[in-house]
Order: structure tokens, then sequence, then C-alpha cells
């Protein structure tokens, strides 16, 4: 069968299958069970006809909602919470990765322009950071204390108010998608160009090892945590720059929905890397060079792994049931 005679043979009745998926309405799990059946036979057909067309793409999505929404009908005795970080936001992370894969070249080319810009200006890194703390970071690099800045204030007053810092910033790369994810995209400028002039003013007073060993503590997670905020800020300015078959409200709400549940994975992760920042990184100077790096390239391998490679594991694993 050609694959405009496919689409168009199944085309209503796939259409039918959304509108059930995303309906407040309940439905018996044998339904949802049967539906899935169709879909993963019509899936079958696509892979082995029409491998790289985008029918198969649509169907593979359509597959991982409807199991999803098995999930949520029938009874499991799996932990609501346990489901949702192992399951539920992995699905979600899958099905907008081009969102993720988006925000990352965005990401990369943001901190070069930042640090390019403060190579070629050095008023440019004063500019971003601001004189305060440019001055007092030079102060404490002169006195051989590239981190001296985060050991004031308490361990947990630091740990409080970083946490809270960064649980709002991290919610404005989600709230400002909703301006059709130009709001997150201006957010992001912001946040990317610093983070190239940030690094590179510790090069130029060759103290880079002192500010990887230091800043890259929490860093790892909270500069990595930039991308996926802004990711979830996409996958809702997306929703409503790119409805598809949906209506534009009914499409908006579905973005809502996801890419708050984006942010909310990224929680845990954001309170990881202030428990670092309040009460390791100011001992980043007198830790063992093995502890320091374990714990750097540990925590970015955890949020690397669940958020760039467990999606697709989780994905391949539902399509073979």
């Amino acid at each position: 069968m050609r694959e405009v005679a496919f689409i168009k043979y199944n085309k209503e009745k796939w259409n039918e299958f959304e509108q059930t998926l995303y309906s407040t309405s309940f439905h018996k799990p044998d339904y949802l069970a049967d539906m899935y059946i169709q879909i993963m036979n019509d899936l079958s057909y696509a892979q082995t006809y029409y491998p790289k067309s985008k029918v198969t793409q649509y169907l593979n999505i359509l597959a991982a909602q409807t199991y999803q929404k098995i999930y949520k009908t029938k009874r499991i005795e799996e932990n609501r919470i346990v489901h949702f970080f192992k399951t539920e936001v992995p699905l979600i992370v899958y099905e907008y990765k081009n969102y993720l894969y988006f925000s990352v070249l965005l990401f990369v080319i943001l901190v070069g322009i930042g640090f390019v810009s403060a190579h070629y200006d050095l008023e440019f890194i004063r500019l971003i950071l601001g004189d305060h703390y440019v001055n007092l970071t030079l102060e404490n690099i002169k006195n051989d204390d590239a981190m001296g800045i985060y050991k004031s204030g308490s361990n947990w007053g630091s740990f409080i108010g970083i946490a809270m810092n960064n649980l709002f910033v991290g919610l404005k790369f989600f709230v400002y998608g909703i301006f059709a994810g130009l709001g997150t995209l201006v957010y992001l400028l912001y946040n990317g160009i610093m983070v190239g002039a940030f690094q590179y003013m510790f090069i130029k007073e060759n103290a880079f090892m002192d500010s990887f060993r230091g800043i890259w503590l929490h860093g790892a997670i909270e500069i990595t945590g930039i991308i996926i905020e802004a990711f979830a800020g996409f996958v809702l300015g997306g929703s409503i720059l790119f409805p598809k078959t949906y209506s534009r409200k009914h499409s908006f709400i579905i973005g809502f929905r996801n890419g708050f549940k984006i942010f909310i994975a990224m929680v845990p992760f954001i309170l990881t890397a202030a428990f670092i920042e309040g009460f390791i990184t100011r001992y980043a100077k007198e830790m063992p060079d093995v502890l320091n790096y374990l714990i750097i390239f540990g925590t970015f391998a955890i949020i690397i792994y669940y958020f760039f490679i467990y999606p697709k594991k989780v994905f391949s694993k539902l399509i073979k049931l």
C-alpha cells in the first residue's frame, strides 16, 4: 500500500485515538489496550514499509502516549512518584527530544558568543557580571582563593537562599515560554552569554582549574539545568506555535502540562546543586582532587543520563511490549 493511501485509510482512526488520549473522560483499560494493539500494528507496518517517514515518527509518539494513558488508567502497585520519574517524564522528554537538542545547540552557541565577546572586549565582562562581582572575584584570585566568594554566609543559609533563587530562575525559564518561546529564548540568551563571559574571566586570570574544581562542583548540574529548564519553556512555546492537529487552546494545555512536568523533574537536581554549593563548594580548595572530580563528573553523568540517554531506553522498551 502506498504511504498516502495508508495515511488516508487510517487518519480518521488515529484522530479518534488522539481525542481519546487527551479527553478527561474515563476509558476502560480493555478499550485502551485494544487501541494500543491497533496502534502497534500500524506502527509495525509503517516501520516495515516507511521506516524514515514522518508517519512512523507520529505513530511512535502515539504509541508512547497510549502506553502512558494505560498506566494512568489501570491500578499499578508502583509508587506514583517513582512512576513519574521512572517512566512518565522520560517518555515526555523523548517525545519532545528535538526541542531538547535545539536547547543544547543554542546554549552552546550563546556560551561561545559570551566567551568570544569577553576575549575581544574585557569591559564586556563587567557589563554582564557587574563591577562588584568582578572586583571581588579578581581580589579573591589575587589572594589565591578564587572560590572565596562561596565561603560567605552559613551552610544552611546559603543552601536555602541558593535553592530558592535557582528554583525561581528555573520557573522563569519555563513560564517565559508562554510568549511563544521568545521569553525563554531571551532569558537563555542572557544566561548563556553570561556563562561564557564568566568562564573566560577565570581563564584570562590563569585560574581556570581553580574555577573548574570549585564552580563546576555545583555547576555541572546548574549549567546543564539551564538547558533542561529552557527545554521546558520551549515545549510550552512550541505548543502555541505548532498546535498540529489540536486546537491552539488544547495544544497549549498539553504543552503547559508536559513542560511543567519537565521542570518538576529538575527540582531534585536543583536542590542537589544548592546543597553542594552551600555545603561543599566552599571547601573545594581543601578537597582531594579525586573527590572533587568524582562529584563533578558523577553529577554531570547522572543528569546527562537521565535526560539524554534514559528516555530512549524507556521508549525502546515500550515499543517492544
